[in-house]
């Protein structure tokens, strides 16, 4: 079933899934909560990781900039994880790119914004004794 599982193999026949179900297996196998991978879960997830990946290919695509360029861009695919409820779980992982002083600025301001409330803090707790 493995040659069968896996676009064209060697002999010009359709595959099922073009992902390579041995980098799927030792990512599934990579959770402590799984001992045997079933060879049709398998294939089930790697179907389904390859539907997900082009459903938010396309999004991202359609709702983008690059689209005037024909070109799918980080930044599309970032802007369609923050604005997308669906998508909302892959806004950590597929953050906005902004420039190193701008962030840089952001945690200098952020630092002081919690000194700011480190010393009012101090300041109420001198009131009430």
């Amino acid at each position: 079933m493995a040659d069968a599982a896996v676009g064209k193999d060697k002999c010009g026949e359709q595959r099922l899934v073009s992902l390579p179900l041995s980098r799927i297996r030792v990512i599934m196998k990579s959770s402590p909560e799984v001992s045997s991978i079933n060879q049709e879960a398998l294939v089930l997830t790697a179907k389904a990781t390859e539907l997900f990946v082009r459903y938010l290919a396309t999004c991202s695509y359609r709702h983008g900039s690059g689209k005037a360029k024909k070109a799918l861009t980080y930044s599309d695919l970032a802007s369609t994880a923050e604005d997308s409820e669906t998508l909302q779980f892959l806004a950590d992982i597929l953050p906005k790119k902004i420039l190193a002083s701008k962030y840089l600025k952001m945690l200098k301001e952020k630092r002081e914004e919690e000194e700011d409330n480190e010393d009012d803090g101090s300041d109420l707790g001198e009131a009430l004794a």
